[in-house]
């Protein structure tokens, strides 16, 4: 009798709060508030031209030994949703880093800020991580104080096409992943939280120096191209020229921000089942630089 009840209470939770693939549902859908953008009107090539095409919505990105290829927004922004759908690479990637990301380094080289998501390369039969960091003022010598917080996914991203997405508005950032919010980053402070604007990029690119298993096991060429690809394209905000009065939309139900308690909800499950490291829970890093923690 006990477990016929437990039983009951468990359908009865997910019939309200679990996908039919098996995860909380998080009541709310921001990408459902932003439409699509084709690339040509919000983007541009960066660099490797000639590693890039593009066929009706879906643009492709590839690695060889030759290059890797980049591309950029049109417009800087101050605060905004940032989203596409990618599908990533099966078999080996090691070393390789497939990624979306808002970032001024153009503007302030060598102190720049940055909000990414990024693709860890892996090898056959173990899963992708993908990588949320934030980091103010970093720079390009080796003394950038990220704020990793790394994930598994629940679905394998190689089989089809996922939304991922950054919304950064001047109280915090929130990552989500097929509008389940994985990570959110609140402000608690002018030097803990990027402020500038900055423009949306996606690249590939070998990073094998720390990539995958902290550069244990690098890119191996064997196994080119290295390919991304990207559609729905979503820009959702406030550029530098802008009205002030301007709003980036919302990641919840409320207009005020924050998440709603479903989607607490739901982010707490991926953390507790996904979740793969956290800067805040790391020993070897010194906590004076990380006073949000």
């Amino acid at each position: 009798m006990v477990l016929l009840v437990s039983l009951l209470v468990l359908s009865l939770f997910c019939l309200s709060n679990c996908e039919g693939s098996g995860w909380p549902s998080p009541d709310h859908y921001p990408s459902s508030r932003v439409g699509s953008l084709h690339f040509s009107r919000g983007f541009r090539n960066l660099w490797g031209p000639q590693h890039q095409s593009l066929n009706q919505d879906t643009l492709t990105i590839w690695l060889d030994h030759n290059s890797g290829s980049g591309f950029k927004s049109l417009r800087d922004y101050r605060s905004g949703y940032f989203g596409t759908s990618v599908k990533l690479q099966p078999g080996y990637t090691a070393g390789i880093i497939t990624s979306f990301y808002l970032s001024n380094s153009e503007d302030f080289p060598g102190h720049h800020d940055e909000i990414d998501i990024e693709f860890l390369g892996t090898t056959p039969g173990k899963p992708y991580v993908l990588q949320t960091n934030v980091y103010m003022k970093g720079s390009g010598d080796g003394h950038i104080i990220g704020r990793e917080m790394q994930f598994h996914l629940w679905f394998d991203p190689t089989k089809g096409f996922h939304n991922y997405a950054i919304l950064w508005n001047p109280n915090e950032i929130i990552f989500f992943v097929d509008d389940v919010p994985i990570r959110r980053y609140p402000k608690k402070s002018d030097a803990t939280f990027p402020q500038r604007p900055m423009y949306v990029y996606g690249s590939i690119w070998d990073a094998s120096s720390w990539a995958t298993e902290d550069g244990r096991i690098k890119a191996d060429y064997k196994y080119q191209p290295f390919v991304g690809k990207y559609n729905n394209f979503k820009i959702g905000g406030c550029t530098t020229n802008d009205n002030p009065s301007c709003r980036p939309p919302s990641g919840s139900p409320s207009r005020s921000g924050g998440l709603s308690r479903q989607q607490n909800d739901a982010m707490e499950w991926v953390q507790r089942n996904y979740k793969v490291y956290d800067y805040c829970r790391d020993p070897q890093r010194d906590r004076t630089h990380t006073p949000e923690c």
